[in-house]
This record gives C-alpha cells, structure tokens and sequence, in this order.
C-alpha cells in the first residue's frame, strides 16, 4: 500500500514540475505570473487540447475576482494538476481527425482546397480567426500541389499519447 501513495505521490510531483516549467517559460517578469493570454499555450504545451469554450472555463476558475490580465501561479497549479490527473481534453486520435477530413472531403479526392478548408473551418462550430486560419494553412498546404493533402496533415498534426 505504502508504494502506491509513493508512486501517486512521485507522479504528481512529476506532473507540478512539468506544471511549473510550463509556466515559467511564460513568466517573463519571475513573479509567479502569465498574461492570461499565455494561459492556452501552456496548457496545450502539457498536452491537453480544449476548446475555446473549455480554456475559457478553465481561465474563469482560477482568474481573479477583479481580472488583471494575470493568472497567479499558486492558482494554476492545482487547476491543472487535476486537469492532467483526470487526463481531461485529450488529443483526438490520428484516425478520428482523418475521418473528419474524410467526411468534408465530398468528392473523395485525398485532398481539400484552401477554399473547402478555409469554408469549413470559419463557417461552422467554433470558428477560426483569420490569423488561425493563415497559420494552418501554412503548415497544411502541400507548395507543390496547393491543395491540402490531409492523410499527410494528420500524421503532421496529432500527438502521440504519453
């Protein structure tokens, strides 16, 4: 019994140390402090993935009363050390994404034109921002084609699982 609370114990050790690293990288000032709009990239940087909707629950628990535009270290830790213990908003796996592109992909050419993608992705669920958009298609774009040849693109995109 004692070697599991040592074990439980070592990995949430492990999991506020990953934690902490994240945060400081962002903590520009060493004060135990980020913008709040750092607060997503680290997050996804500890390989959790929520939406926009998720990230603004998660920014709404451990935000202030008076928002500063600064979210306190000491209240992110335990915020995330659950989020990753409960291993909440997980990447989706390379076959689920591919089926997506798959379902959009209509007349099952393999590929999707920047317009189709651009259509899809502005239009429906929670939308991107053009700046997001401009950024995908640069690492989604095949120069050669100019097309975005999405098997090729998933493997690019997904993470591996740890």
């Amino acid at each position: 019994m004692a070697d599991d609370k040592e074990t439980a114990e070592a990995l949430i050790a492990e999991l506020q140390k990953n934690i902490k690293d994240a945060f400081a990288v962002f903590d520009h000032e060493s004060n135990n402090t980020v913008d709040v709009r750092e607060i997503g990239t680290i997050i996804r940087s500890l390989g959790c993935c929520p939406s926009e909707g998720e990230l603004h629950e998660m920014l709404a628990e451990v935000e202030e009363e008076e928002p500063t535009g600064y979210i306190q270290f000491d209240k992110f830790l335990p915020m995330m050390t659950r989020v990753l213990l409960e291993r909440k908003y997980r990447p989706q796996p390379e076959d689920v994404i591919l089926r997506a592109f798959e379902v959009l992909d209509q007349t099952k050419n393999g590929y999707l034109t920047q317009e189709e993608l651009t259509k899809y992705l502005t239009e429906e669920g929670e939308p991107f921002t053009q700046e997001e958009m401009e950024e995908m298609l640069s690492a989604a774009v095949d120069p050669d084609k100019n097309v975005i040849l999405y098997k090729d693109f998933v493997t690019l995109m997904t993470v591996e699982d740890t």
